[in-house]
């Protein structure tokens, strides 16, 4: 059955968020996503006098294909993918998540190899530097169970978070926020258990407001590599590579994480000694999306959450490029608001938020009273 509310999607991220224009090829990729909502997008992709292109598949299949999987079968994945993707002016990658937990059981190892044999070239190397990509999740029951509400109540408010936002005035209210932090040095974050320092110096920042994620809502920087000091604690659930781990928190020294602890510690480790890149971080972000108030353990939208941060060990964007290089690039996310315990982030000597709530001139428009 057709959705208008499919149609306003497909519109915001096809004239929006990759802003498509005649002539341009665009690649959609598809999990577990309804043949209607692919439709919607192939249908805005041609208005927009583009190419589309299709990718449908399902997170068993691709369970069952990783299962058996060699690095030979990687290698050739990788030269398909990488071939086509070469060819891209654009990408649309949405999933709608059935079981979170479908890869939980495949041998992390495995699950490492892959990243780097595959995701990191065909993805990191290719698609997020060379075309205009989002990415966003597709509303389901398992997303509404993680969320804790009722299937119609959770669509209804993944349209509002989704094409309910109005990007164009918070990219409006973002620009002074990037213009402060393109000049700022020393990051110091506080609250309960997280103590942590770092230098942002010449890193820049990125305003993230529907062009990349759907839904949008962070502006993001990168600590200077060898810079970051001290203990962060994180108080969100977060699932990677299909197991879901909480209570996480990492001791630094010259920036690298020397000690890591948490509900799935031995697990945790392993996928730090990815590569060695994952000890370190790659991206400090500020959420703001002034509709996601609560955590879900999806990081698409619990990185946007109002008065988090994340901090991401890791590889860095090339926007803002630490030098950090890895195939994790894992979005670990802390709310600061006061019934999460609060916190205070202070830049250069300045209070910029404390409690969820924007206090510097610079970063008050964001504050959910400024944005809804």
């Amino acid at each position: 059955m057709t959705d208008s509310r499919h149609d306003a999607l497909s519109r915001l991220l096809v004239g929006y968020s990759i802003d498509l224009k005649a002539g341009e090829s665009c690649l959609i990729q598809a999990v577990d996503v309804p043949v209607e909502m692919v439709e919607s997008l192939v249908s805005a992709v041609y208005e927009a006098g583009g190419t589309p292109f299709v990718k449908l598949t399902h997170e068993r299949l691709q369970k069952v294909m990783l299962a058996g999987a060699g690095q030979e079968d990687f290698t050739r994945w990788t030269d398909c993918d990488a071939y086509q993707m070469e060819r891209m002016d654009a990408f649309i990658g949405i999933r709608g998540y059935i079981n979170p937990r479908e890869t939980a059981l495949i041998d992390g190892g495995k699950q490492a190899e892959y990243a780097k044999a595959y995701y990191q070239p065909v993805h990191h190397q290719i698609r997020v530097p060379k075309t205009k990509w989002v990415v966003l999740r597709y509303p389901t029951p398992a997303m509404a169970y993680m969320a804790d509400m009722p299937s119609v109540e959770f669509e209804e408010f993944y349209y509002q978070v989704t094409s309910g936002v109005d990007y164009a005035a918070m990219s409006r209210a973002m620009a002074e926020a990037a213009q402060f932090l393109d000049k700022a040095d020393r990051v110091h974050i506080l609250g309960p258990g997280t103590d942590v320092k770092f230098s942002i110096r010449s890193m820049g920042s990125v305003p993230c407001d529907g062009r990349r994620n759907i839904p949008d809502g962070e502006i993001y920087t990168a600590p200077v590599k060898e810079s970051v000091e001290g203990k962060i604690t994180y108080n969100t659930p977060s699932t990677y590579q299909g197991v879901s781990y909480r209570d996480i928190s990492f001791e630094f020294s010259s920036g690298k994480i020397v000690r890591a602890e948490g509900s799935q510690s031995r697990r945790l480790n392993a996928v730090l000694d990815t590569d060695e890149g994952a000890r370190y971080i790659g991206e400090f972000a500020l959420g703001c999306n002034p509709r996601i108030t609560r955590p879900m353990d999806e990081i698409l939208f619990d990185e946007k959450i109002a008065g988090s941060f994340h901090f991401t060990p890791g590889a860095a964007y090339q926007e803002c490029d630490n030098g950090n290089r890895s195939s994790v690039h894992w979005d670990l996310v802390s709310i600061q608001s006061a019934e999460y315990g609060g916190g205070e982030i202070w830049i250069d000597g300045n209070l910029i938020r404390k409690d969820g709530i924007f206090l510097h001139e610079a970063f008050l428009g964001l504050n959910p009273d400024q944005l809804t």
